[in-house]
């Protein structure tokens, strides 16, 4: 396994958030094989012995955990990135590693869902198209109905098939057209490849709902646990039956 910085495999295992475990370890507190720690030093998870304040520091793996995140323009949908861009792990810090179901491209926003929960992660990204998901975009230009019709029509993208996607006029003028897509598939950049081949610019690409969830008014950055009500309502569109 490849080496991690230690506040990140603390968080990971669920003691504290990353920021608490910066302080924590500049206090002194934590010990790695039995030499005290330095803030940025990096361990190996599987072999070395972590310790805080004299208890051993291992991986939780019993609590389930689900976020909503308004996933900002600019911040890539990974856990880290090779580049150095700023991820979504960086923004979501609440000591349990939770990870993204889907992706957002660098350049959209909105709506990200991350858990820890395997079985619902996979299903919710399964291909049958049960779980909608809804995007407000924002198109360069007036759109004329004949461009309306050109995307909806498109059932192909570079040889692949895809499910009818829907589109809905939602306002447009001379400088701009909001419209709304409704994918059940998700394949990849599909709502940006779609508008590519029809010849229209986005400016603004937003997921404003996921199935039963609703992005509401929270903002680009913040994110929170899913109530209870949410929970229900996404296990039983994902999992049916078994999420009851």
């Amino acid at each position: 396994m490849e080496s991690v910085k230690l506040q990140k495999y603390v968080a990971e295992c669920g003691l504290m958030s990353r920021r608490a475990a910066e302080k924590e370890i500049e206090a002194g507190n934590f010990e790695v094989n039995g030499v005290q720690a330095t803030l940025g030093m990096r361990i190996d998870p599987e072999n070395d012995a972590v310790t805080y304040k004299g208890k051993s520091v291992v991986a939780e793996t019993s609590r389930k955990v689900y976020i909503m995140l308004n996933k900002p323009k600019g911040v890539v949908t990974t856990m880290s990135d090779e580049k150095g861009r700023k991820s979504v792990s960086d923004i979501v810090d609440i000591g349990v590693r939770v990870y993204p179901v889907g992706r957002l491209d660098l350049n959209s926003e909105g709506l990200l869902l991350m858990t820890n929960d395997g079985e619902l992660t996979n299903a919710v990204s399964h291909p049958s198209g049960e779980i909608q998901k809804v995007y407000s975009v924002t198109l360069r230009g007036k759109v004329e109905n004949e461009e309306l019709d050109r995307l909806r029509a498109v059932r192909e993208l570079d040889g692949e098939r895809i499910s009818p996607v829907g589109v809905e006029l939602v306002s447009r003028n001379e400088t701009q057209s909001v419209l709304k897509f409704t994918l059940s598939e998700g394949k990849n950049r599909e709502i940006r490849r779609i508008c590519e081949k029809v010849g229209v610019y986005i400016t603004k690409l937003k997921r404003i709902s996921l199935g039963p969830l609703r992005l509401g008014d929270l903002k680009a950055g913040e994110y929170r646990e899913l109530n209870s009500s949410e929970l229900r309502a996404l296990k039983n569109a994902a999992l049916g039956r078994k999420g009851r």
